[in-house]
C-alpha cells in the first residue's frame, strides 16, 4: 500500500530528487531514512548504508507511492503525461462561449459537479445558438448531430484531437455531458456513432489529477460517485450508450464504474458489464498502460467485500453467480476501506451481524468460520441480539477487552450500519461514544465521530441518542476540521441540524 500522496502535476525529475536525496541520507545514517528502506526494500538493510546504490533508493521511491518497481513508476508517469487531467480546470471559467459551455455541462468529478452549474450551460447554449456550429468539443457536449457530422465531413481527424477547455477529445464531452437529462437517445447515439466511425478510441479515458485509476467513457457513461447521483448521475441513456461503446470494443473491466456505482445497491451496471466480458480478460488497454491496476479478478473480488460489509445482498448473490471468488480469504493488498486482512466474505458478514448473507455464502459452498468470541461478540452487538452478548461475556470475560482493543472506533461504523439499539449495547459495553473512526467501512483510521456520521446521514433519532449517551458535539472530524453540525448543514440535513444547533457552541 502506499505512504505517500501523488503529487498533483507528477513528473519524473521530482523523484529522481526524491530517490537521490534518500540515498544520500541513508549513506550520511540518518535514522528516518534507514528506517523508510528497511520498511520497504525486499532486502534486508545492508550492514554498510553508505554504499547504499541508486537504484535501491529508486525502488523504495517507487514503493512508497504504490509502485512495485521504479521501471513501473516511470512507465505510469509516462501515461500520467500523455493521459493525464487536472480536475481544477473545472472551476476556472473558459475562454469563449463554447469552450465555456464545454467547461459547465460536463461532469468534472469535482466538487464543481451539480443541477446548478448544468442550468448554466443551458442558458449559455440559449443565448448562443451557433456555438456548436464551429467546435466539436461543444456540438459533441451538445449532442449536435448535424454540426458534429458536418464538422467531421469538413476535417475527418477533428474525431480524435484534443480540445476545449479541459484537452478532451469530441466523443468524452458527449459522454460526461449532463447539461440536458432530457436529450433525445437518438442524437446521443447518432453522435457517438459518427464518432467512432471516425476513429475515436471506445477505451479513451484521463488519469484526473494523477490519480492512477482512469475515468475512462464507460465511467462517464455509467455515472455515480462520492458526490451522490443527484450531482453526478448516469448518462441519461446510459444503457444504450454503454452498449453502443461496449460493442464498439470498450473493456468491461472499469475499475473506477465499479468504485461509482457500489454506494448504490442497484446492479444494473453490473449485469450490462457481465454480459460482455467483466471479470475476463486481461484487463485491457488501461491494464496495460498500468501495470499495476488490479486484475478484473481482483476488482470484483474488492466488489464482494464492499457487497458483504453493506448488507448488499443480491450484489453478493450476482457476483457469488458470475464465479467471483466467494471462499478464500482477502490476504492480498487493498484499498484503505477493503485491506487484506485474512477474512473470509462469510467471517466478514457475520461480524457485521448479517446470518443471511453468511447463511447464503455457506450454502453456496463457503466454510464456515470456527468459534472466536470476539467475533460472535461483535456480531450479536450488531444484531442487537442481548441475551447472546449476555452470554458470550459470561462464558468469555476478556472478549469485550479484546473487543474493545482491537475495534476503538466500532461505533462509528455501528452508527451506519446496525441498528439503532447497538449504539447503546456497545456504549453499556465500554466502547467510547467519543471514539473516531470511518463510517464507510469497518477499518480502524480516525476519520469522524458516530455523531458526525448520524448528523451527516440525517438521522435525528440517533443523534439525540448518541447526545444522551455523552457525544460532544464541539469535536471536530480528522479530515475537514468540522464539527457534526457543520456536517448536517454541509449535507443539507435540517432535521439533524436542529437537534444538534441548540446544543453547540459557536466560534468554541
Amino acid at each position: 500500500m502506499p505512504t505517500l500522496d501523488m503529487p498533483d502535476r507528477p513528473h519524473l525529475d521530482s523523484f529522481r530528487r526524491q530517490a537521490r536525496a534518500l540515498q544520500r541520507a541513508v549513506r550520511a545514517g540518518d535514522p528516518d531514512a534507514i528506517a523508510r528502506l528497511a520498511r520497504h526494500h525486499p532486502g534486508a538493510v545492508p550492514g554498510d548504508t553508505g554504499g547504499l546504490r541508486l537504484s535501491a533508493a529508486q525502488l523504495v521511491v517507487a514503493r512508497e507511492y504504490g509502485f512495485a518497481s521504479w521501471p513501473r513508476l516511470t512507465r505510469y508517469l509516462e501515461t500520467v503525461a500523455e493521459h493525464g487531467w487536472d480536475t481544477g480546470l473545472g472551476a476556472a471559467p473558459a475562454a469563449g462561449p463554447a469552450h465555456e459551455f464545454c467547461r459547465l455541462a460536463c461532469l468534472t468529478y469535482s466538487r464543481e459537479d451539480g443541477p446548478a452549474r448544468w442550468a448554466q450551460a443551458r442558458q449559455l447554449l440559449a443565448a448562443h445558438p451557433d456555438l456548436t456550429t464551429m467546435d466539436i468539443w461543444a456540438a459533441a457536449a451538445a449532442a449536435r448531430p448535424h454540426d458534429v457530422g458536418r464538422l467531421l465531413a469538413e476535417q475527418p481527424r477533428r474525431a480524435t484531437e484534443r480540445g476545449g477547455p479541459f484537452r478532451w477529445r469530441p466523443l468524452y464531452y458527449l459522454v460526461y455531458s449532463r447539461f440536458d437529462l432530457a436529450v433525445p437517445a437518438a442524437d446521443v447515439l447518432a453522435v457517438a456513432r459518427l464518432l467512432l466511425d471516425a476513429g475515436a478510441d471506445p477505451d479513451e479515458g484521463y488519469l484526473f489529477d494523477a490519480l492512477p485509476s482512469p475515468f475512462t467513457l464507460l465511467t462517464g457513461v455509467f455515472g455515480h460517485g462520492e458526490l451522490g447521483t443527484r450531482r453526478q448521475p448516469h448518462h441519461p441513456h446510459w444503457q444504450a450508450l454503454g452498449r453502443l461503446l461496449l460493442d464498439a470494443g470498450a473493456d468491461p473491466n472499469d475499475a473506477q464504474t465499479l468504485y461509482n456505482r457500489m454506494f448504490d445497491p442497484d446492479n444494473s451496471h453490473l449485469e450490462l458489464l457481465f454480459d460482455y466480458g467483466l471479470g475476463a480478460g486481461d484487463g485491457g488497454p488501461w491494464k496495460r498502460r498500468i501495470a499495476d491496476l488490479a486484475t478484473p479478478a481482483r476488482m470484483l473480488r474488492v466488489q464482494l467485500r464492499w457487497a458483504v460489509e453493506h448488507h448488499q445482498a443480491a450484489r453478493v448473490r450476482l457476483l457469488a453467480e458470475h464465479g467471483v471468488d466467494f471462499r478464500s480469504p482477502f490476504e492480498d493488498d487493498g484499498p484503505a476501506w477493503g485491506p487484506g486482512d485474512g477474512r473470509t466474505p462469510v467471517e466478514l458478514a457475520l461480524l457485521n451481524g448479517d446470518t443471511g448473507i453468511a447463511d447464503y455464502l455457506v450454502a453456496q459452498g463457503a466454510a464456515p468460520p470456527g468459534p472466536d468470541p470476539v467475533r460472535e461478540l461483535i456480531a450479536a452487538a450488531f444484531r442487537a441480539d442481548r441475551s447472546t452478548v449476555d452470554r458470550i461475556v459470561a462464558a468469555h470475560p476478556d472478549a469485550v477487552a479484546e473487543a474493545r482493543r482491537s475495534r476503538p472506533g466500532l461505533i462509528v461504523w455501528a452508527a451506519t450500519q446496525a441498528p439503532i439499539a447497538t449504539v447503546t449495547l456497545l456504549t453499556e459495553l465500554g466502547f467510547d461514544v467519543n471514539a473516531y473512526g470511518r463510517g464507510d467501512a469497518p477499518v480502524e483510521q480516525p476519520w469522524e465521530t458516530a455523531l458526525h456520521q448520524s448528523a451527516g446521514n440525517g438521522n435525528a433519532a440517533l443523534t439525540r441518542l448518541l447526545l444522551e449517551l455523552g457525544a460532544d458535539p464541539h469535536l471536530r472530524d480528522q479530515r475537514f476540521d468540522a464539527t457534526p453540525l457543520d456536517w448536517a448543514r454541509h449535507l443539507h440535513q435540517p432535521s439533524t441540524a436542529a437537534v444538534l444547533e441548540p446544543v453547540t457552541a459557536v466560534n468554541r
